[in-house]
């Protein structure tokens, strides 16, 4: 019997100032992860030896020029910045910016060539590459096949969604539409049915404003956007709910009850999962045809060069990523090969197949 292959993760190694290699070196430390999967970090060698010295952190890797060299059972190290980078720790550069989104673009190159199968993201820092707005967008325009992404922070008690991604406090009213509360909710329960492999998803949706905006006196939000859009989406046969008030809904732990949180804005969301999850917590981009998930913390500059930085972050997300991956192989697989058709209407031409929600009488088939 043929061996199943292992599953290709291409890791790209963040700001090369930040923790990025520090949680890399740290994770393939552990052999086990490497009965796991085939990693293949985009980086830097002189970057890897800076980091690995400055640790004191003795994890062997392999360097390759390209993802075909790529072997099992090793860290392999493709080296997309070959020149020197001037490593400053803790401080983000427009070096340190530039190697980052090298790595990106070589990975997303080599994934639309098919050399591998989930990327894995260490943090950049956003003010270090210019008109970068988040890897989930980079990677829905970089690939530009119509699919729309949406970031999910996850654990094993919360998986959060944004409506708004990295827009201004002062803008996110305005940002917020019934048709995107829909797409961004369709996008969720698709993804917790698919990746997730949760049957039917129980969604919740947060309010915008404080305490659901009291019928309007402090903002009437939920009276014309999201409760529409809540209606519509449960017409239409979604388990949505809401909209609830953040503090009151996260201070009870109503999350326990639901699959899924769907909230209005950045810190609505990202604030309560980070104060639980900060270490193991996950941001995944749903939604894409490329699976791609980061660890949910971002690159720690104050922490870089110290060896105080947890890893287990890094190692959820390669774990996320390959569940989804797997899960993603189960529930298409029987999408590729239907049912063929039982039979035909008599006198009918169509190839219809008649499939009825009532249980069929002798004399409907005879």
């Amino acid at each position: 019997m043929e061996q199943e292959r292992k599953i290709r993760i291409a890791i790209t190694h963040g700001d090369t100032n930040g923790v990025g290699y520090e949680v890399i070196l740290k994770t393939f430390a552990d052999p086990a992860m490497l009965e796991l999967c085939t990693p293949i970090v985009y980086g830097s060698p002189q970057a890897a030896n800076y980091h690995a010295k400055a640790l004191g952190i003795e994890t062997p890797f392999t360097v390759i020029n390209d993802a075909k060299e790529a072997r099992d059972n090793r860290l392999n190290l493709l080296a997309v910045c070959n020149e020197e980078i001037k490593i400053d720790l803790g401080e983000p550069t427009a070096e340190s910016g530039e190697a980052a989104k090298k790595a990106i673009d070589r990975a997303l190159s080599d994934y639309k060539a098919g050399l591998y199968d989930v990327l894995v993201t260490a943090p950049v820092s956003k003010n270090s590459i210019p008109g970068f707005n988040g890897h989930t967008a980079y990677i829905e325009q970089a690939l530009g096949d119509g699919k729309k992404g949406l970031t999910i922070l996850t654990n094993e008690d919360l998986r959060v969604a944004l409506v708004t991604n990295n827009v201004a406090i002062k803008d996110v009213a305005e940002a917020i539409t019934k048709q995107k509360i829909m797409e961004k909710a369709q996008i969720f329960h698709q993804a917790l049915r698919r990746d997730m492999r949760i049957s039917s998803p129980r969604i919740a949706v947060l309010a915008l404003n404080p305490r659901c905006g009291e019928d309007g006196v402090l903002g009437d939000e939920e009276q014309t956007i999201i409760k529409p859009a809540i209606d519509e989406l449960s017409q239409s046969g979604l388990q949505v709910f809401g909209p609830y008030a953040a503090d009151d809904f996260f201070g009870r732990s109503a999350y326990y009850r639901f699959d899924g949180v769907l909230a209005m804005y950045h810190d609505q969301g990202q604030t309560p999962f980070k104060a639980v999850a900060y270490e193991n917590g996950v941001r995944y981009s749903a939604g894409l045809n490329l699976i791609r998930t980061a660890p949910a913390h971002g690159a720690n500059f104050a922490d870089a060069g110290k060896n105080i930085t947890d890893e287990q972050s890094l190692r959820n997300a390669i774990y996320v990523a390959t569940d989804i991956w797997h899960n993603r192989q189960a529930y298409d697989e029987p999408l590729a090969n239907p049912l063929q058709k039982l039979y035909h209407e008599k006198r009918d031409d169509s190839e219809k197949v008649r499939f009825h929600k009532k249980a069929e009488t002798k004399a409907d088939v005879e």
